[in-house]
């Protein structure tokens, strides 16, 4: 329907009925041209995009909701065959026979006693791995631990001695040092008289620690991995011990190892050679 202007009027609610001569219609809706003063009913453009837009927000709310299921199984682990070289190895544990075990305080002797002959005749020194006993004869082979931090060490007996009671040993001061008792003085040991060796000599080798725990070998095995080659773990068993020897080497010749425990000492480590 067009205006006075020509313009057509949008969306006006009219009905159908017959226009009567005054220019009214017959039946019109009341929204259409009333009395009240209340012009044409007309719905805007942006009134009917809003009725859209909300009708489509509620399309999916009135659709069938359906569940999807995922299958949230773990695949079987992957079976990994174990090659030839990943297999694990056991090394040969050396057997020791043990005469006598004894507990009790250990100390040491050092500067007094350096250079003096001791009750097997032999020059007493103070930085070889050595000790004094009062009943085991000359020159047995003893394994000392130090009870408080599980450190062990194999010494030689060439003198007699201690003569103070409650003591069981005396120890060199190479062999204090090895122990970590040797600030301390006095400590608690356990003494085991080894016999003869039962597996043949072996080439020289290094010795950086010797533990009754085996946890300690492995960690102190790990550090010096980081810097040095053939670094492995060598067990002793005795009737009542199992000891756990760090090593490294072997060596064909004595001045090879003495080589390497020269650069071992340059960083901290006292090393032992050794060919048992």
């Amino acid at each position: 329907m067009k205006n006075r202007r020509g313009h057509i009027n949008r969306c006006t609610l009219i009905s159908s009925d017959e226009v009567l001569p005054s220019g009214k219609y017959r039946n019109a809706p009341s929204l259409v041209g009333s009395k009240s003063g209340i012009g044409r009913f007309r719905i805007s453009n942006s009134v009917l995009l809003f009725c859209i837009f909300v009708s489509l927000l509620l399309l999916p709310a009135c659709a069938p909701k359906r569940q999807v299921l995922y299958d949230r199984r773990m695949p079987p682990p992957e079976k990994k065959e174990i090659t030839k070289e990943e297999r694990p190895s056991f090394e040969k544990i050396e057997k020791r026979e043990s005469r006598v075990v004894q507990y009790g305080v250990a100390s040491w002797y050092g500067d007094d006693f350096h250079g003096k002959p001791t009750s097997s005749g032999e020059v007493y020194d103070m930085h070889q791995l050595t000790c004094a006993h009062n009943t085991f004869p000359l020159g047995t082979m003893v394994m000392v631990t130090n009870l408080e931090n599980g450190k062990s060490i194999e010494l030689k007996v060439n003198d007699r001695g201690p003569f103070v009671k409650q003591r069981i040993i005396d120890l060199s001061y190479s062999a204090a040092r090895i122990l970590g008792m040797w600030e301390k003085g006095t400590t608690l040991v356990k003494v085991e008289g080894l016999g003869p060796l039962i597996e043949p000599n072996q080439p020289f080798t290094l010795q950086v620690g010797s533990f009754t725990d085996e946890a300690n070998a492995q960690q102190l095995a790990a550090q010096l991995r980081q810097r040095f080659d053939n670094v492995y773990v060598a067990a002793m068993e005795t009737a009542t011990q199992r000891y756990h020897r760090v090593r490294i080497g072997p060596f064909e010749t004595r001045e090879q190892a003495l080589t390497m425990a020269e650069k071992l000492s340059q960083f901290g480590f006292r090393v032992l050679v050794t060919n048992r």
